[in-house]
């Protein structure tokens, strides 16, 4: 799959985020990545000032790595995440 990298595609993952039970916050920090996660919290931390492309790539990248309970999601959310899950990331 190709991800466009729109403000659309954006709030797709962030939904997808919050039907998996985490808040997505834009923060400013010291941290290199455009997001990370909270010791375990349910808590996704996305750099403010990091543009659409790279907030993009930082949640997928992060859905990627984690381990989430599908079964929560609906057929749409499924669909959407089985796709991210499929994607190459190209920096």
């Amino acid at each position: 799959m190709s991800v466009t990298y729109t403000q659309h595609t954006l709030d797709k993952l962030e939904e997808l985020f919050k039907q998996l039970g985490f808040k997505v916050r834009y923060e400013r920090g010291n941290f290199r990545t455009g997001a990370c996660m909270l010791e375990s919290s349910q808590i996704v931390v996305v750099n403010k000032f990091s543009n659409v492309e790279s907030r993009i790539n930082s949640l997928i990248e992060l859905l990627q790595q984690l381990s989430v309970a599908e079964e929560i999601l609906d057929e749409k959310h499924k669909q959407f995440l089985y796709s991210l899950k499929q994607t190459e990331l190209k920096l």
